[in-house]
Order: structure tokens, then C-alpha cells, then sequence
């Protein structure tokens, strides 16, 4: 087995989303929930290993990273990603610059990028600093996120805060000349000093040039936008074919149901969307702080409804909201509490048949497919911009029986408003 390229993601959603960029640009894909521990198949161009690293502790970040490292170098891998959000969540220590740096200092290597820019969702990079739409990072609900609040825009000052060496900028009349130029500014920056480039990316095509200019870095740190840009190196090189199928899917029966533990604006809408349409079940913190069964009732109240349409669990709440939780509770007891709830009714409602889920926020997601044993997941269709369909293997908690289940995680920021009404028709009948 020889990989071409080895992804390393900072959250399960995260990795789904590169790993569907992949999947788009023609090569086979696959993600692991954590470290493989078992082979992965002959038949496959990309695998991201998708782990919970995000928030974590930054030592902890940084052994798990370089674990996953030696696991890719092991199988071949000719290049290395290490993905994060697009909305460069992380905190003035880490986790971003550290990984990066360890990652770095472990391939040799002592230059590459930064670049979080996805313009198709709205994540664009100017003078260094990140744009979320129309308005800066620091002015959009990215400032009021629990666990990374997102106060500063300019990559190259933010960046410079979290590692030991320097931080440089690729300005946008640079990008805009094209892979070449973008290439001779980084063997400057590299002659004065820099260790990560921030190059200003305003379109797709500027993602193309970027991607194109990396093609011989063994390392590029990026959120899934740059995907766009990385497989064509390889078709150059003549390792991977013009023209490749790699998004289907076995079709999957069985049950629909989604699970939202994401408080993001667009998590929000969705949520609010669906409520209007299907049977909506809310939970809520303080009641399971105070012991209550809200597991059993929530897959009892699903009983009757989940096989007559798709119903939706949800803990989505407002900043305000989320923030009363987290004074009275602790944001890790309250973070903690949901996360295990919304896992517990994802195994019960598989009991109960769903073999179709999607799943809202990268937290989330990630304690739902460890509740659910699912270790790897083959790429399939996407469904909105960063969010595609792929397919598991699950083993039942009754007789532990395997069988197969059809899982969208979804970034919390991701998707239209309609987007949990509209995903099913995205899935092979």
C-alpha cells in the first residue's frame, strides 16, 4: 500500500470535511477515528486521521499528532496535512503553532503554510487577516465561542503568539500572479527567517495557486480549502489518474435521525428549520446535572415517531444560553454532560434501527462515533460546501452484531439553513 497523502485533523468534523474535498478532487479517501490499528485497503489515495486534539491540552495535542505522523510516514505517505477549522480555532498558547512546529521539526522540515481560507463557505484571507463573509473574524460569532474564542483576525500576529519561530505574509498581488511568484515569495520568506507562510487567498482559483506551490513541502497546515489545489501535484507527477470515481457509496437503508450538540449560528438555523418540519426533542444540561433520566426519555419519546420520519435531538442553544449553562455547571462538567447524553441516545436510536445519522458539531461527533465503535469511514457524496455523506461500520450494543451506517458530521458552521431536510437526497436509495 502507498498513500499519496497523509491528513492529520484536529476534530472529527474537520477531518470529514477535508476528506470530502479529497473525495471531490478524485482521490479515494478514507478517515480513521484516531490512530489505525487495523489495514485500511489497498484501494485507497488519502487517509485522514481525524482526532480530538483541538481542544486538548497542547502537550497532548502535540503527542497525539506526532503519533498519527509516525502511523502515515509508516504507510508510505509521500506528503503530510495537518487540517484545522477555517475559522482557525485555537487560543493564544495552541493548539495551531505547536502541532505545526512538532510536526515540522519531525519531517526535517523548517517552512510551510497557514492557511484556514475556504472562500466557497465564506472564509476568505486579506492582508493576513481572515474574513468570515463579509466582516472580520474577530466581529463575527467566532469571538464568542466557549472554548476558542476567536478575538484577533490577523493570522500573522495571532499565529506569531502561539510558536517559537517566525510567521510571514503572502500578500494578495503576490497570490494573484500565480503559483510561481507564490513560490519564489516563500524562498524569501525562508531567507529571512520565516517558518509558516500566510498567503491572502480570496477565490477558489487563488486556492488552486496555493495548493500548486506546496506541491514539494512535505508539510502543509491548512483548513480543507487548500484540498482544492493538492491533488493535481500528484496527477502531475503521474501518481494519481486524470479522471477517477471516488465518491460512491454502497446504499444504506434503515431509520433517519439527527443529532445536534453544536451552538453555532448555523447549527442554530438548522436546527430551527427542522423543528418546523419533523418531531424535535431538546436537552437540557441542568436537567441531566440534576440526575435525571434524559436518555431513557428521549429514545422513549422517540418510539412511535423515528420510524414514520427523521426526528432530531438537539442541545443547540444560544450564547447566552450557553454561557448561563457554563456558569452554573463549568464549561467541561456542562460540555462533558451533553456530549455523553447525545452519544448515549445515538447508540439507542441505532438499536432502535436508524442506519442514516447526521450528526451537528465537531465535540459531538466525536463522542457520538466512539460510542458507536466506528473506526474508519469511506468517503462518499458531498451535501453542502466541507460536509459529505460516508459510510461505517457499527457494532450493535445488544448482540454485537456489524452493521452498516450511513454518518454526516457536520462542522457546526457549516451548511445552508435547510441543510438537515435536504442531506437524505444526497444517499443511494
Amino acid at each position: 500500500m502507498s498513500i499519496l497523502l497523509g491528513c492529520i485533523a484536529d476534530d472529527f468534523t474537520g477531518g470529514t470535511d477535508l476528506a470530502g474535498m479529497l473525495v471531490k478532487a478524485g482521490m479515494r479517501t478514507v478517515q480513521m477515528i484516531g490512530i489505525p490499528r487495523e489495514p485500511i485497503g489497498d484501494d485507497i489515495d488519502a487517509v485522514v486521521i481525524a482526532l480530538k486534539s483541538r481542544t486538548s491540552p497542547v502537550e497532548e495535542a502535540v503527542a497525539e499528532s506526532l503519533a498519527a505522523l509516525r502511523w502515515l510516514q509508516q504507510a508510505g505517505c509521500r506528503q503530510f496535512y495537518f487540517k484545522y477549522c477555517s475559522t482557525f480555532d485555537s487560543t493564544p498558547r495552541g493548539n495551531i503553532g505547536p502541532v505545526g512546529e512538532a510536526l515540522m521539526q519531525a519531517l526535517s522540515s523548517n517552512f510551510t503554510i497557514a492557511s484556514p481560507a475556504f472562500p466557497v463557505n465564506g472564509r476568505t484571507i486579506y492582508k493576513g487577516h481572515l474574513f468570515v463573509g463579509d466582516i472580520l473574524l474577530s466581529d463575527s460569532g467566532m469571538r464568542n465561542h466557549p472554548l476558542t474564542p476567536m478575538t484577533d483576525a490577523n493570522l500573522v500576529r495571532f499565529l506569531q503568539t502561539q510558536i517559537k519561530g517566525k510567521v510571514g505574509l503572502v500578500d494578495y498581488a503576490t497570490v494573484r500572479q500565480g503559483a510561481e511568484a507564490i513560490k519564489a515569495r516563500f524562498e524569501t520568506l525562508k531567507a529571512e527567517g520565516c517558518n509558516f507562510a500566510v498567503p491572502d487567498t480570496i477565490t477558489n482559483d487563488d486556492l488552486i495557486a496555493i495548493g500548486a506551490a506546496c506541491a514539494d513541502l512535505p508539510l502543509v497546515t491548512a483548513g480543507s480549502g487548500i484540498a482544492l489545489g493538492l491533488p493535481q501535484n500528484f496527477r502531475r507527477a503521474g501518481l494519481l489518474p486524470e479522471h477517477q470515481v471516488a465518491d460512491a457509496l454502497p446504499p444504506t437503508g434503515g431509520l433517519r435521525a439527527v443529532i445536534a450538540g453544536s451552538c453555532s449560528i448555523a447549527t442554530q438555523g438548522q436546527v430551527a428549520a427542522m423543528r418546523e418540519k419533523h418531531p424535535a426533542f431538546n436537552i437540557d444540561p441542568f436537567e441531566l446535572a440534576n440526575g435525571k433520566d434524559v436518555v431513557s426519555e428521549a429514545l422513549a419519546w422517540a418510539k412511535g415517531k423515528i420510524e414514520k420520519e427523521p426526528v432530531l435531538f438537539y442541545a443547540t442553544a444560544t450564547p447566552d444560553a450557553v454561557k448561563t449553562v457554563q456558569a452554573r455547571l463549568g464549561t467541561e462538567k456542562a460540555g462533558s454532560l451533553v456530549e455523553n447524553a447525545l452519544a448515549a441516545i445515538a447508540q439507542g436510536i441505532v438499536a432502535l434501527g436508524v442506519g442514516q445519522l447526521i450528526v451537528a458539531g465537531g465535540e459531538t461527533s466525536g463522542a457520538v462515533v466512539k460510542a458507536l465503535g466506528v473506526s474508519g469511514l469511506r468517503i462518499g457524496p458531498e451535501i453542502d460546501p466541507g460536509v459529505p455523506w460516508t459510510t461505517g461500520i457499527t457494532k450493535d450494543a445488544t448482540d454485537a452484531t456489524l452493521r452498516p451506517l450511513a454518518l454526516a458530521l457536520k462542522s457546526g458552521n457549516f451548511g445552508t439553513p435547510d441543510f438537515f431536510l435536504k442531506a437524505w437526497n444526497k444517499l443511494a436509495s
